[in-house]
C-alpha cells in the first residue's frame, strides 16, 4: 500500500446538422453506424450558462440532432447527493431516452461542464459509495434495461474492460460510453473539441515511468511501449521526469506521484487528437482553475498548498497546455482501477475512438474515472 501521499493500490455546417437530423429520424437502431452523431445523447444543464453555451457549440460543430439533447435543470455546483443525483440528473436523462426511443440507439452520452461532476458516498476504499457522475451514467442503460437500479457500494465489473479484438455493440455490452467535455472555461473546451477535428494518426506516444522498478504501473506503461510500434514511442525508465516534447499523440505517466516532477506542466506541444492519462488519485476533483503559481507536489501536510482539497496535478491542466482529451478521477480510485495505458494507446492508434479506447481500458464502472473529450475523436487508421 501506498499511503495517502500517492495513489493507492488494489464545428460542423449546418447541412451537416440537418443530415444528422434526418439520420436520426430515418434509421432504426440497429441501422445506425455506431460512428454517427446519431448514438450521441447530449446534456445540457439549462441551469447553468456555461453548459448552454458548450452544448450549443458541440451540437453544432458535431451535427448532434435536437432530438439528441437532453435538457436537465440541476444544481450547478460540481458535487451533488446521491438522492439529487437521482432526481435531478439520472431520471430526467432516462425518462427522455425512453420517450424519444433513444435507449438501444444512443451509445454515448455526453456531459458538459455545468452536470454536477461527483457524488460523494459512505464507506472506506473499495467498498465506497461515492463515484463521478459520469461513471454512474454509464449504467444508466442496464438499470432502464432490467428495472433495477445498480448497487453503490463500491465498482461494478466494466463488461468491455480489455476486449481488444470486440467492437462495442449491443446487447453484448449493456451500458453508455460516457465523456465530459470540461476545462477551466469555455474557450478551452472549444479548442479541445476543434482539435478533435484536425485529429490524424501521427505522432508520439510518452510513457514516463517513476523509476525502474518494477511495479504494476510502470509495467503497465512498459507493455504499451511493446504493442505501439517502436518509432512512434518515447519511453522514460529513470526516476528523470519527461519534458519539453514535440508532437505528443499520446502521455501516460504517475503525474504529481511522480517525486522528482517538480513542475505542474510538461511543457509538451501537443498534435489535435492528443490524449493523456496518469495514476493520479484526485487529478479530475474540480475543473475550477487554480492561481497561476500554484504547484501540484506530493506533499499531504500543508494544506495550504492545496488546492480543491488535494496537492495533486490536475487533468485539465493538460486540456489547458493543448491535449485533446484525458481521464481523471474524482476521489481515490486505487491504482487498479485507473485506466490500463496497454490497452487505452493501441486501441487510440488502431483507429478506435476516444471513447471506446478509454472505457476498453477502465476496469469498473459507478466508481471515481471521468473521460473528458469528444467520444468520437479518432485519429484514423494508422499509415502502412
Amino acid at each position: 500500500m501506498v499511503p495517502r501521499a500517492g495513489l493507492r493500490l488494489s464545428a460542423a455546417p449546418l447541412p451537416a446538422l440537418m443530415l444528422g437530423i434526418a439520420l436520426a429520424k430515418c434509421c432504426t437502431a440497429a441501422e445506425i453506424p455506431v460512428q454517427s452523431p446519431a448514438t450521441i445523447l447530449l446534456v445540457v444543464n439549462d441551469n447553468s450558462p456555461l453548459s448552454r453555451t458548450i452544448g450549443e457549440y458541440y451540437a453544432r460543430r458535431r451535427a448532434v440532432a435536437l432530438s439528441n439533447i437532453c435538457h436537465i435543470k440541476a444544481s450547478t455546483g460540481e458535487e451533488i447527493s446521491r438522492e439529487d443525483y437521482d432526481r435531478q440528473i439520472a431520471h430526467p436523462i432516462g425518462a427522455f431516452l425512453r420517450k424519444q426511443r433513444l435507449q438501444e440507439s444512443i451509445y454515448y452520452i455526453v456531459t458538459t461542464a455545468g452536470v454536477p461532476l461527483k457524488i460523494p458516498g459512505a464507506g472506506d476504499g473499495m467498498a465506497s459509495s461515492g463515484a463521478s457522475v459520469d461513471s454512474e451514467l454509464t449504467l444508466l442503460y442496464s438499470d432502464l434495461s432490467t428495472g433495477k437500479p445498480h448497487r453503490i457500494e463500491g465498482a461494478v465489473s466494466n463488461p468491455f474492460f480489455g476486449k481488444r479484438d470486440r467492437t462495442f455493440s449491443r446487447p453484448e455490452y449493456p451500458m453508455y460510453l460516457v465523456t465530459r467535455l470540461a476545462a477551466y472555461d469555455f474557450d478551452g473546451v472549444k479548442g479541445m473539441i476543434d482539435r478533435c477535428f484536425a485529429a490524424t494518426n501521427r505522432g508520439k506516444f510518452v510513457l514516463d515511468l517513476r523509476g525502474v522498478e518494477d511495479e504494476q504501473g510502470n509495467d503497465w506503461l512498459r507493455n504499451a511501449a511493446i504493442l505501439l510500434p517502436k518509432d512512434r514511442v518515447v519511453l522514460e525508465e529513470t526516476t528523470q521526469p519527461v519534458y519539453g516534447q514535440t508532437d505528443v499523440i499520446g502521455y501516460a505517466s504517475w503525474g504529481s506521484n511522480d517525486r522528482h516532477r517538480d513542475r505542474r506542466f510538461p511543457g509538451f506541444r501537443w498534435l489535435p487528437g492528443g490524449i493523456v492519462t496518469e495514476y493520479v488519485s484526485s487529478d479530475g476533483r474540480t475543473f475550477e482553475k487554480p492561481p497561476d503559481r500554484w504547484k501540484p507536489s506530493m506533499d499531504w501536510t500543508n494544506r495550504l498548498a492545496w488546492f480543491a482539497d488535494s496537492p495533486q496535478s490536475m487533468l485539465a491542466d493538460y486540456i489547458l497546455e493543448g491535449a485533446s482529451g484525458g481521464s481523471g478521477h474524482v476521489y481515490e480510485p486505487y491504482l487498479g482501477m485507473t485506466p490500463r495505458p496497454d490497452m487505452l494507446f493501441p486501441a487510440y492508434y488502431s483507429g478506435r475512438n476516444l471513447a471506446e479506447s478509454y472505457y476498453l481500458a477502465i476496469p469498473g464502472l459507478s466508481w471515481q474515472n471521468i473521460v473528458v473529450g469528444d467520444p468520437l475523436c479518432s485519429l484514423g487508421l494508422p499509415a502502412h
